[in-house]
């Protein structure tokens, strides 16, 4: 009964993923339909493979490569259509703007002093109004010397008619909010805004496009004095420091699995090695993800602070960016790539070691264990058959190291904080929904760890460390596209296919266990 009813709750999680997709699809008419299916033709392989393994059905490894080529070419296809219907809408837009301006718009723009509704400016002493958008900047700014009247002054100069409409200006602490209207496309509006301000005032300040407490569009000028800071020497070392920590202790794991303390027995460090480094080059191949994005970006990130563990060899890492982020679909490129990079890699692992087991294989593990997992143990199914009806099955170590490594990347996806799905939630669902996951995520974690003592330790390094949302990007309008909202529903549902259980009811119905 157990197993029916976790079976039911999947079937509706999968069928409310796509109708929030279908949802947010619907606005933008055949582009945003052509965009969902794209989402869809992602996750359909899965849906498929779970579906049919709930039933007792379970695909061979062909079947399961045949699914994801023809997701693959689905998805390949999808997206060409929606680039065509991408091209052709901009093409019809930039008329249609052309012809509205030809009408309306004067032959010389106006300025702001000209063309602004008399505004409250309260004098420079006056405190921020703890009702504005503050809250969508960081509060922890420290209140130093106000932004003086004379740049303040200069700065209204970039607001017209023709993008931001300003009609209300409020200190923040040392910068300055403007309240008004958006008139334009966010994106096109945030980079005539910057530009006018590089302009007029150089490198001295940075303009935010944010939207405040009431859903508005609201400006905020700060000095570029706030910029994400480099790391410190003693930062650098800190995070070495927990590099060497965490390689020791992916040794340590790897001895643990053998049935021995590496420390205790150093001169059996051959025996270790191999997973050992697959442990570490998978956690590697993780930061080196968000790296090589990150530099396609041309954003600065900290060195990863690596959070060592004895009982998987790490957590992950915590990684600082060091640059503002232009926009959302950014954070979302650069929050992705890690866990697809080091999720794939572990993926391959898995299947390979899948594939390379046998009986007498290194390491004999009890069929009870790939339980333990709803995508491990239903791959396991698709690939070692009749086997895992044993108590006990023979496995290759790349079984281990790619099951660890798919943790990993699921911990990582977890929606909360600074923590990569949170960033991803962040970026795609925006910052009221990531707060919210970021509570619900504590609190499941909280109720989990009174079975397992390591979600308890999980969840006091987000509550200490990762809990604060990622700080706004300049752009913070402008949505990322529905490829990258249908990857992130895809990271989401894996993620939890990693972490999630089977019971031992519905194992049993698919013949996991002796």
């Amino acid at each position: 009964m157990t197993g029916d009813v976790i079976t039911a709750l999947a079937a509706i999680g999968a069928v409310a993923i796509l109708g929030v997709g279908y949802y947010r699809a619907r606005p933008y008419g055949r582009l945003g339909l052509f965009a969902w299916l794209q989402s869809v033709s992602l996750m359909f392989p899965w849906l498929v493979f779970f579906g049919l393994f709930a039933t007792g059905v379970y695909l061979d490894l062909v079947g399961i490569l045949l699914l994801l080529v023809g997701s693959t070419a689905a998805y390949v296809a999808l997206g060409r259509q929606v680039r065509s219907l991408a091209q052709q809408q901009n093409s019809a837009q930039q008329d249609m703007a052309q012809r509205l301006q030809d009408i309306v718009m004067p032959a010389a723009p106006l300025n702001a002093d000209s063309a602004v509704s008399p505004e409250t400016t309260p004098p420079a002493s006056i405190p921020v109004n703890p009702q504005g958008p503050s809250s969508s900047i960081e509060a922890a700014l420290p209140l130093i010397e106000p932004m003086p009247n004379a740049d303040i002054a200069t700065i209204k100069g970039i607001f017209g008619l023709d993008g931001f409409f300003a009609t209300e200006t409020l200190p923040y602490q040392n910068g300055v909010i403007f309240n008004g209207n958006l008139r334009g496309e966010p994106t096109v509006v945030h980079q005539d805004l910057t530009q006018r301000l590089h302009d007029r005032m150089g490198d001295r300040y940075r303009l935010f496009l944010i939207e405040n407490p009431e859903g508005r569009p609201t400006i905020v000028i700060l000095p570029s004095s706030n910029d994400p800071q480099p790391s410190t020497p003693f930062q650098k070392f800190v995070a070495v420091a927990l590099g060497i920590a965490t390689i020791a202790t992916c040794l340590e794991t790897a001895g643990l699995l053998l049935g021995f303390d590496f420390y205790q027995a150093p001169q059996r460090y051959r025996e270790v090695l191999p997973i050992g480094l697959g442990l570490i080059s998978i956690l590697a191949t993780h930061e080196l993800g968000h790296w090589y994005v990150a530099q396609k970006h041309q954003i600065k990130l900290s060195w990863p602070f690596f959070l060592p563990t004895w009982q998987i060899g790490a957590f992950g890492a915590l990684t600082r960016f060091e640059s503002l982020l232009p926009d959302r679909k950014t954070l979302f490129d650069i929050a992705f790539a890690g866990p697809a990079a080091g999720g794939l890699l572990s993926l391959i692992f898995l299947l390979a070691g899948l594939g390379l087991s046998h009986a007498g294989s290194a390491f004999p593990m009890p069929t009870q264990f790939f339980e333990g997992s709803v995508l491990v143990g239903t791959l396991a199914k698709a690939v070692l058959h009749e086997s895992l009806q044993q108590s006990i099955v023979d496995v290759d170590p790349l079984v281990i190291v790619g099951w660890i490594g798919l943790i990993y990347s699921a911990l990582n996806l977890m929606p909360a904080g600074c923590l990569d799905g949170g960033r991803i939630v962040q970026a795609v669902y925006g910052r009221k929904t990531a707060q919210i996951t970021t509570i619900a995520t504590l609190v499941l974690l909280t109720i989990v760890s009174l079975a397992n003592p390591l979600a308890l330790y999980w969840a006091v390094l987000i509550l200490f460390l990762q809990r604060t949302l990622e700080r706004p990007s300049l752009n913070e309008l402008t949505e990322p596209d529905d490829t990258r909202a249908g990857l992130a529903l895809v990271a989401l549902f894996l993620m939890i296919t990693v972490l999630l259980p089977l019971t031992p009811s519905l194992a049993g119905r698919l013949g996991i266990g002796g």
